[in-house]
């Protein structure tokens, strides 16, 4: 054989061991590759298995139906007027104790919200001058300030006349008490008592000793305390009334204004309308007010001048004053009179002053009540007495002179947002039998206890079952 025989026989060797390697790579390569592809395979369904048992394990067991008989908390267990009446309870008395808390809150600052009030009663008076001084071209701040300096000058010289008559005619008045003082022992003694001079002794040392013994242990400088805080009082409250007055007048829209921007803004406009609607009732009552209170002060003075009566001047600023306080005030008031009648001038004059006081009043009742108040502020007398009773209550005096004209301003925005409300239904027995029919709707069915708690006809009825039911 030839050299190049041999050498292309080796050649053919060589090719088809290469092509034999290349096969066992290539058989490899399949292997591996189909090796691969059953493990991501098998680490799939690993992993889809494992999903299901989780959700298996998640889901909840069926829950145990307990059967049990109807409950006495079901609206339809109680009848409608108890229920309605205890819902009207439970309102009544969160009501009441909000109004409990607000009227302890108000009382735990008397001193402050006292004054403030007076102050609004007399911007009601005078705020048309300081609306007339604007007018005029005059800034709102000047005018208050001279309205209230004109109302200190006036306030300070009627106190000034009133301090100088009962200071002239206050020895006279005193000689007249010790007088009259001697006339009653005397009718005690020669009286139908017929009281002997140790009796009347005895009952003199009674007294005397009473008062010794309250101004012992202390009490003499309890009363100087209580009487210093008074004091104190008083002259804290006349500087919040002159101040609180005097931004009332200058700054009372602006004021107003952030008010009414506390409320939500769904309700401001009800609260504006509301608010102007009681301004324009307190208004209105104070201005007839100080018309009732002249006219009896007027009354009165003419009476007691015409009787001699000392202290004409003051006993009508005192009736003037106590005419603030409707139906009783101007009486009361009138009460100095007669007794100032009756240590002046004898119990004959007393009584032709108490019928002058009685005549006062009964015009005041039946003309300038019904014309005056009727027209501007429609108030019961009957409420009126109630508002009087709860702010003697409340606040003494001061909640006496306050309480009226408050009450009227309630009334006021009462009626207003009365009449901002729609009526309810035209028939109401109907509208509640169909409450409680939409109430009787709303309950669920009750399971019957006799019945199978697995069973699911009684848990899912079957409306289809239903309309075939005989």
């Amino acid at each position: 054989m030839s050299t190049e025989e041999r050498r292309s026989g080796e050649d053919a060797d060589d090719a088809a061991a290469a092509a034999a390697a290349e096969e066992r790579r290539g058989l490899a390569r399949l292997i591996a590759r189909v090796s691969a592809d059953d493990e991501r395979i098998t680490d799939r369904i690993a992993h889809q298995w494992a999903a299901i048992r989780a959700e298996r394990r998640a889901e909840p067991e069926p829950p145990v139906v307990v059967a049990a008989g109807p409950s006495n908390f079901r609206p339809a267990q109680v009848p409608h007027g108890v229920d309605l009446a205890a819902a009207w309870a439970w309102r009544f008395l969160v009501i009441c104790a909000a109004g409990y808390l607000i009227l302890r809150v108000l009382d735990f600052f008397m001193v402050i919200v006292l004054p403030v009030a007076v102050a609004l009663l007399i911007t009601a008076l005078v705020s048309p001058v300081v609306r007339w001084m604007k007018r005029t071209g005059l800034p709102a701040g000047i005018g208050a300030f001279l309205v209230v300096l004109a109302g200190l000058v006036l306030v300070g010289t009627l106190l000034s006349l009133a301090g100088q008559q009962v200071a002239a005619d206050a020895s006279n008045l005193g000689d007249q008490v010790v007088q009259g003082l001697g006339e009653i022992k005397d009718w005690l003694k020669t009286g139908p008592l017929n009281a002997s001079d140790s009796q009347i002794n005895d009952y003199i040392e009674r007294a005397q000793t009473a008062i010794s013994e309250r101004t012992a242990d202390g009490g003499a400088l309890t009363q100087v305390t209580e009487v210093g805080t008074a004091v104190g009082h008083i002259v804290a409250g006349f500087f919040i009334v002159l101040f609180s007055t005097y931004f009332f007048l200058a700054d009372g829209a602006r004021i107003w204004a952030w008010c009414v921007r506390l409320a939500p803004r769904a309700a401001r406009e009800h609260v504006d309308t509301s608010g102007k609607v009681a301004w324009v009732s307190v208004t209105q009552f104070v201005r007839a007010t100080v018309l009732v209170a002249a006219t009896d002060a007027l009354g009165v003075m003419v009476v007691a001048a015409i009787l001699g009566v000392p202290f004409v001047f003051a006993i009508g600023v005192l009736v003037f004053l106590g005419a603030f306080v409707p139906m009783i005030g101007a009486t009361i008031a009138g009460t100095v009179a007669v007794l100032v009648a009756l240590v002046d001038q004898g119990p004959f004059v007393a009584l032709l002053m108490l019928g002058g006081v009685i005549l006062v009043q009964q015009i005041e009742g039946h003309v300038l009540q019904p014309f005056l108040m009727g027209r501007f502020v429609s108030v019961h007398p009957l409420g009126v007495i109630i508002a009087i009773g709860c702010g003697v209550l409340l606040a003494g005096i001061a909640g006496a002179l306050l309480a009226v004209p408050f009450a009227a301003a309630g009334n006021a925005v009462v009626q207003h947002l009365a009449s901002r409300t729609s009526v309810g239904e035209d028939d109401p027995d109907e509208a509640l039998e169909e409450d409680i029919e939409d109430e009787d709707a709303d309950v669920p069915p009750v399971p019957d206890p006799d019945s199978d708690p697995d069973d699911d006809r009684h848990r899912h009825p079957d409306p289809e079952a239903s309309k075939d039911a005989p």
